[in-house]
Formats: C-alpha cells, sequence, structure tokens
C-alpha cells in the first residue's frame, strides 16, 4: 500500500498543492481511499470529521477532471458544511483552475442561477436547494461522472433520504459514487446497497478517528465555576483562535455574550443566525478579528479554519463520537492542537466513555492559579513595552521633553506612567474557583452548595436582613433571578467598571427581581457613579442604595 501523495499517482500541481498547504504525508482515510477512486471503484468510508476524509475524495476527483463541463456533485447536510467543502476543494484545485460552486438556502436563487449559467466543473450543494435547481432546470446532470455524499448520516437523521434518492436518479448510472458516513446504519448501508456498485469498505478504527497530535487535557470544575476556568484558560494561554463547544444555541449565546463582558474578542454562531451574519462571523474570525468562537455541534460541523489552536468543551459532549468531530477542528494538516474539556464531578463517567471510544486517555490538567494568570497578563504587558522601546527611535513621541522637565527620577515617572496605564485598562478581576473535594462522586454531593463565581454564599432573606457587613455599605439593583443575572455576573461588572478588586465586594443576594450587595464604603460613590448607565447580560442597571 502507498504512503505518499507522490506513489498515488496524483497530477503534479495537486502533490505542489499539496506542499504548500502543509500537507506531508496522507493520512490513514486518505491512504485507504484514494487508490480505489483512482482507479474508479465506488467507496463507502467510516470516517470522522479531522480525518481528512474531504482531500480522500476530493483529491482523485480532481486528478480525473476532463474539460470545463459539470461533471462533480457533492452533497453535504449543511450550508456550513457545504462552504466548507467548495473551499477545500478549490483551494487543493486551484493551480488546475478548477471553478466550484457551493449551493445551499438562504441564498438567492437568482445569484446561484446565474453562476450556473458559467463554466463550472463541481457543485457541493445541500440536498434541498440541489433539488430544487434540478427541478427548475438549473441543475443539469447529465454529464455527471461522479458523485460524493458527505456526512451521509447526519442527511439522513436531518430527513434528506427523498431528496438525496431524487437526486441519485436524476444522475447517469454510470457515475462514480462515494459515501462518506460517521456510521454505517442501516439506512446509510441501504443507500449503498441501492445505488452504488460493489463498492469498496473502508473502516477507519476509532483509535486513528482523533489526530494524533492533539494534546488532551480535562479539568474538573463545579457548574457554577465553568465561566471563571474557561476566562483563566483563555488568558493563561493567550489564545488567538478557539472554538468553544456548547450544548445549545441558548446558551452559545449567551456563554459569548458573558466573554465579551470580560473582555474578550468573541462571538457564538448558531442556527438561529441568518446566513449572511454566520458568514461575517467566520470571516472576522479568520481575520483575527474574533479570538473565540461559541458553537454547537451541528453549526461547528460545517467550520473549516485552518490553524484552529484550541478545541475547549464548554459542555462535554453528549456522545463519544461528538467528542471526536469537536477535538478533529484542530490539529489538521500535521499542525499541532490542544482539545480542552471542562467536566463537573458527576461528568467523570462520560469522560471515562470517551477514552474507551477514542482508545486514548485524556489528561488531568491543573487549572492556573490567580498568580499564574496575572503572571502572564505581566509578560504580554512586559512584551508590549519592549516593543514600544524597541521601535526607531523617530516613532517616539516627540512630546517626550514634557516628562524630562518635570524635575522627578525617571523612575518615579516611569512608575506613574505605568499606574495610569493600569487604571485606564481596568484590568479584569480574576474570579475564585472553588476546589473539588476529594471522593467527591455521588449525585447528591457532586455539585457544590449554592455559592457564586465569587467565592461568595448566596445568603437567605434572614441574613440580608440584618444589615450589612462592618464596613461596608449595601446597594441594591433592580434586576434579579428572571433576568438570569448570576452572583459572578454582579461581582465582575462592578468590580471591573469600577476598577476595584472582585475580593473587595461583600455578600451578594440575588433575589426575583432586584439584587443586594455590599460594597467598600470607600467605593460607594464610584460604584454609583460608574455603573450609572450600564448593562448586565444586555439588561440595563439602576443601583442606588439600599
Amino acid at each position: 500500500m502507498t504512503h505518499s501523495f507522490e506513489e498515488m499517482g496524483l497530477n503534479p500541481l495537486l502533490i505542489e498543492t499539496l506542499s504548500e498547504l502543509g500537507y506531508t504525508e496522507p493520512t490513514p482515510i486518505q491512504i485507504q481511499s484514494i487508490p480505489p477512486l483512482m482507479a474508479g471503484r465506488d467507496v463507502l468510508g467510516q470516517a470522522q470529521t479531522g480525518t481528512g476524509k474531504t482531500a480522500a475524495y476530493s483529491l482523485p476527483i480532481l486528478n480525473k477532471l476532463e474539460g470545463d463541463a459539470l461533471q462533480v456533485l457533492i452533497l453535504t447536510p449543511t450550508r456550513e458544511l457545504a462552504t466548507q467543502v467548495a473551499d477545500a476543494v478549490h483551494r487543493y484545485g486551484s493551480k488546475m483552475g478548477v471553478r466550484v460552486l457551493p449551493v445551499y438556502g438562504g441564498q438567492a436563487y437568482e445569484r446561484q442561477i446565474s453562476r450556473l449559467r458559467k463554466p463550472i466543473q463541481i457543485v457541493v450543494g445541500t440536498p434541498g436547494r440541489t433539488l430544487d435547481l434540478i427541478q427548475q432546470g438549473s441543475l443539469k446532470l447529465h454529464n455527471i461522472r461522479f458523485v460524493v455524499l458527505d456526512e451521509g448520516d447526519e442527511m439522513l437523521k436531518m430527513g434528506f433520504i427523498e431528496d438525496i434518492e431524487a437526486i441519485l436518479h436524476a444522475t447517469p448510472t454510470d457515475r462514480q459514487t462515494i459515501l462518506f458516513s460517521a456510521t454505517f446504519s442501516r439506512g446509510i448501508k441501504e443507500i449503498a446497497a441501492r445505488y452504488m456498485r460493489d463498492p469498496m469498505q473502508i473502516t477507519i478504527e476509532s483509535n486513528t478517528m482523533t489526530v494524533e497530535n492533539i494534546a488532551q487535557r480535562y479539568y474538573t470544575v463545579y457548574q457554577a465555576d465553568k465561566v471563571a476556568a474557561l476566562c483563566r484558560l483563555l488568558e493563561f494561554e493567550n489564545v488567538e483562535n478557539t472554538l468553544v463547544f456548547t450544548r445549545t444555541k441558548a446558551s452559545s449565546a449567551e456563554l459569548a455574550e458573558t466573554l465579551i463582558e470580560r473582555g474578550f474578542l468573541a462571538a457564538a454562531i448558531h442556527g438561529d443566525l441568518p446566513q449572511t451574519e454566520r458568514e461575517r462571523i467566520l470571516k472576522r474570525f479568520k481575520q483575527g478579528q474574533l479570538h473565540v468562537l461559541v458553537a454547537t455541534d451541528v453549526v461547528a460541523r460545517g467550520i473549516d479554519i485552518a490553524d484552529l489552536s484550541h478545541v475547549i468543551n464548554f459542555d462535554i459532549p453528549q456522545k463519544p463520537v461528538e467528542y471526536v468531530h469537536r477535538v478533529g477542528r484542530t490539529g489538521r494538516a500535521g499542525r499541532g492542537g490542544s482539545a480542552i474539556t471542562l467536566i463537573t464531578p458527576r461528568e467523570r463517567g462520560s469522560l471515562k466513555e470517551i477514552e474507551s471510544f477514542t482508545r486514548k486517555p485524556i489528561t488531568k490538567g491543573k487549572l492556573p492559579s490567580r498568580e499564574d494568570v496575572m503572571q502572564e497578563r505581566d509578560r504580554i504587558f512586559t512584551a508590549r513595552i519592549v516593543e514600544q522601546i524597541e521601535r526607531p527611535s523617530g516613532d517616539l513621541d516627540p512630546r517626550l521633553d514634557i516628562l524630562m522637565n518635570l524635575g522627578y527620577d525617571s523612575k518615579d515617572i516611569a512608575a506613574a506612567l505605568l499606574n495610569m496605564i493600569r487604571i485606564e485598562q481596568g484590568e479584569a478581576p480574576i474570579e475564585e474557583i472553588a476546589a473539588i473535594r476529594d471522593r467527591e462522586t455521588s449525585s447528591s454531593s457532586s455539585e457544590r452548595p449554592q455559592r457564586d463565581r465569587g467565592d461568595r454564599r448566596s445568603p437567605s432573606r434572614t441574613e440580608s436582613e440584618r444589615g450589612n457587613e462592618p464596613g461596608m455599605v449595601r446597594l441594591k439593583m433592580d434586576i434579579g433571578r428572571v433576568h438570569g443575572i448570576r452572583p459572578g455576573d454582579v461581582v465582575y461588572n462592578v468590580a471591573s467598571k469600577a476598577n476595584i478588586p472582585g475580593s473587595a465586594i461583600g455578600m451578594v443576594d440575588i433575589r426575583t427581581n432586584e439584587t443586594y450587595l455590599d460594597v467598600p464604603a470607600a467605593h460607594v460613590e464610584t460604584i454609583l457613579r460608574t455603573l450609572k448607565r450600564a448593562k448586565i447580560r444586555g439588561q440595563a442597571v439602576n443601583l442606588d442604595r439600599a
């Protein structure tokens, strides 16, 4: 069996492109799929996201293209995946001048029909829009030589079986058919039996489904501490392009909003967003204008970003196979990557299921301490100062004489300026994270008692009415539990906006429609002034003395 792209007989232009893209050697699915596809065989492949299956089927197809007619139809379950595959195929075939068109719902018919009137060799589409264009007579399939069903199991789950069968009936019977699926379900086997000719069946074992160069870690925290833990990791690892997974659309939007409040360049991408907005967010992410993208499994299935440094499971996936899909987003094309999973004590069993499925242990990590995060902040701050110092002397502010004429020692001036910068930056407070108790496994004790992210216990009504803590003044907000407010949100927003330590804030009592908090008497006026027009979780806040 061949173990290099050169030995597979691919076009030299494809080899050159792969080298430029950093593809040094084929993945297992590519090693097993490319030779039979080059020989004209139908292929039924079982492989997960991140194993290199797009290149596995597109490289042999590109190698066999002839002329300018439409010859290839690739079907995918989502528009995001259609766009991803179209981009990848275009990238692989760029030196050959290949012309690829993605078609999907949410985009104007006129635009797609106009493109189809021009020479197009490959169409990548979702089943619904593809069938619509066929029935309108805009998409003509009489010259189709290759049909690919990518993520076949997902298309069946989403109810596309009738559309897929209608499309296959509209293509020539002598086509070469390729079907890739994460599982070989009954429906997949029936499709293969009806529409494929003696397909070669290829299965990539689960122990090779996770990319070898991904560093996998997990951290055990209480549910209420997950945001604080995530923020520490994002700061300490100094991430630039991270994909964070949540379980629901609502939680992805909520988490992104929380991260934005804490100063991170983040955005959520989910199914409720218009396609144009999703594309805009992805473009900003790829251009480095966003560093953190929060997504659900369904939407992220179609995201293709070449240099993802981190994948973080804020919510552990419900199925081990979804873990493989998620972490496969990073560590691609021979690059390194990190996969981080946050679990609660009661989710340890789910983690063991993932390890059993992938046949690889996941390393237990120790969260960065408050001191670790502060040191990282100082390192970044120092690096920025050094960068300014090492700039050409002509770039320095000509008003430097102002400082030199103050008559103070240069060290005192530097210390004063540093203090001013720190105050203006308004560094975010580092929230406390509770230690996990040893042998905490029972469901009754696996989640800690009522406690907020600022390491403050929410008091009972009786405690709240006893009066303020010594040296503290009680304030009242006109928002509460019905607005989705949590103690960590209150502590963070007050501390960051008023530029006081989070640890200085006392008791936080969140009730149905109002919230009480104790703050140091010395900071009361500053807090009232800076939070006069503030918003917490999108809610306008009225703050006054209780």
